[in-house]
């Protein structure tokens, strides 16, 4: 079916709501907002769902939500039958309550239990929560950090993670093989309730979250860590409730909330852009932590799994860690303060994703840690975690992704920006202790590894145009790959779809080891490295540089030489 007969389906069924219906006649006409709501479906890729909301097979709505639901419901009977559940969870985005509502509903018609969140959560308390209940599945409805036109559905499975290989494909099966919406079931929210498909679960949950959080602390906080100055912002979201409670029960004193950010707000009126990444939403918070006179602020995107952190350099000046800098600070810290009390593992493990800077290569080595690479997304970190419960062979430390997320502990399979708050708190109170702030740490761990410096560089390309030209580009570099890049040699390349990795010297191949997926990683000499890849999120390339310098003014300079490569130009 073309996307206009498409449109004229849903412009004319009665199945699909008057508002609906009358949004998409509104826009007749207006061919190219016809085209990009209905050429293609919603694609429910790895993850899951993520698009602008709207009417339409092509946006997020009720009826495409409800038919991945189905999807998942034909899959999870065919595993299960009947006999575990779902639990579900939100943010505080447009439509994340009547989604997840819905979602539910539709899992009660199919006979599925399902265990929904009263309000909204974080989305790693969702990965908690669902191994806590026995669950066979969860489902967060979350954009993450994407503009407030967008909303998301993320699906977990059993473990705590998102779903990989091969139950990720055998779900896109299911939902790819409805393809009249109306076989979509739902029921009525007080027959699931007096049926006992429906529980809404909450704050017993969130006490069991809390509790395994504080079993993860390494040094309580002082006297002089009770003097540490946090500011805070939720942007919003949903990390407000948790992260303030749990430095309130672990003894930070002096934790100071942006009003205009503290209560959920779906349009995020004051950023726009909720994503912890950008310098410019740290605005009002750097407001109060000059007022309040703050060492630290910290923000956490609208689902609670990503963090960003400013803290005071040498000037008393707020400047902006990077992902790979914040998880690096974590990292030296945990696995340094568990080898000085004797309860770092013999056979721990750092994981990072192949994006992720090399210093994490260092910390691990000088902890004589395993090392392991995964695909970006973490829950590639998520299925190690699992693997070595399987096979102790490893025990799990710490895991984190350039991209602003980490994990300390095992209690949720995803990335958890509360976790990070709570230990990245609890160093900065230690390191003051020791009359060091984290900006000096910083440097310290500079100057035990080496100045590593990163840097991500994203070019938007919208629409149906843009999913063209994003093509194009990768396999322009597949065809011609670059064997030098300013005064970086490429030693080897990596594609990641072909499953290849190539030594340029020799020309030997060897294999990747990990899923297929469209990544090239270039490996430079003296340390540097480079990788491109289409976001699976949003409608960006995505360019990935690191390098090592003699001092970090030499890095920066390195850096910023490798970024402006003629190689890398692309629009």
């Amino acid at each position: 079916m073309d996307y206009m007969k498409k449109y004229e389906e849903w412009t004319t069924n009665s199945y699909f709501d008057k508002e609906t219906r009358e949004e998409l006649q509104d826009l007749k006409g207006n061919e190219n907002e016809i085209k990009e709501r209905f050429y293609k479906d919603l694609e429910f890729g790895t993850g899951g769902l993520r698009g602008i909301l709207g009417a339409g097979v092509n946006r997020m709505n009720l009826y495409t939500v409800r038919r991945a639901t189905q999807g998942l419901a034909n899959y999870n009977k065919k595993q299960v039958g009947d006999k575990k559940g779902v639990a579900i969870a939100y943010d505080s985005r447009r439509m994340s309550p009547e989604f997840a509502l819905d979602t539910a509903l539709c899992l009660n018609a199919n006979g599925i239990r399902a265990y929904l969140f009263e309000a909204l959560r974080p989305t790693p308390e969702l990965s908690f929560a669902l191994r806590e209940l026995g669950c066979i599945a969860g489902i967060v409805i979350t954009a993450s950090h994407n503009p407030p036109e967008y909303n998301g559905y993320k699906v977990y499975w059993e473990d705590g993670a998102q779903i990989t290989a091969p139950k990720d494909a055998e779900i896109i099966h299911e939902v790819n093989a409805i393809t009249d919406f109306s076989a979509a079931k739902t029921m009525q929210k007080e027959a699931a309730l007096k049926a006992g498909l429906l529980t809404m679960i909450g704050k017993e949950m969130d006490d069991k979250y809390i509790a395994e959080l504080k079993k993860l602390v390494v040094n309580p906080v002082s006297k002089e860590g009770k003097k540490l100055k946090i500011v805070y912002t939720p942007l919003n979201g949903t990390g407000n409730l948790p992260v303030r409670r749990i430095l309130k029960e672990l003894g930070f004193e002096q934790v100071y909330v942006v009003p205009e950010q503290e209560n959920p707000d779906s349009e995020f009126t004051t950023v726009g852009y909720p994503n912890p990444e950008d310098p410019k939403v740290f605005t009002l918070a750097k407001k109060l932590a000059d007022k309040v006179g703050a060492d630290i602020i910290l923000a956490t995107d609208p689902d609670a799994d990503r963090l960003g952190v400013q803290v005071r350099n040498n000037k008393g000046e707020f400047v902006l860690f990077n992902g790979n800098m914040t998880g690096a600070l974590i990292a030296e810290y945990v696995f340094s303060q568990k080898a000085e009390n004797g309860t770092l593992p013999k056979n721990a493990a750092l994981i990072k994703t192949i994006v992720t800077g090399n210093i994490s290569d260092q910390i691990a080595a000088n902890y004589h840690a395993k090392l392991i690479e995964v695909l970006t997304g973490f829950k590639y970190i998520g299925e190690q975690i699992k693997l070595f419960e399987q096979t102790g062979s490893n025990e799990f430390v710490f895991g984190y992704e350039e991209s602003y997320g980490c994990l300390v502990g095992t209690h949720s399979r995803d990335k958890d920006a509360v976790v990070a708050v709570m230990t990245l708190c609890e160093a900065a109170a230690y390191y003051k202790s020791k009359g060091i702030t984290l900006y000096e740490q910083m440097n310290n761990i500079y100057k035990k590894y080496g100045y590593y410096k990163e840097n991500l560089v994203s070019v938007t390309f919208k629409g149906i145009e843009g999913m063209d030209k994003m093509k194009s580009i990768m396999e322009g570099y597949r065809k011609n790959p670059p064997k030098k890049t300013g005064e970086y040699q490429v030693v080897k390349i990596r594609d990641y779809k072909n499953d290849t990795i190539t030594d340029l010297e020799t020309g030997k191949v060897t294999l990747t080891g990990l899923p297929k997926s469209d990544v090239l990683y270039f490996e430079l000499d003296k340390d540097a490295w480079c990788a491109i890849r289409p976001s699976g999120t949003e409608p960006k390339m995505k360019f990935y540089f690191g390098v090592k310098g003699e001092s970090m003014e030499d890095a920066e300079q390195k850096l910023d030489t490798l970024i402006k490569d003629e190689i890398f130009q692309v629009n």
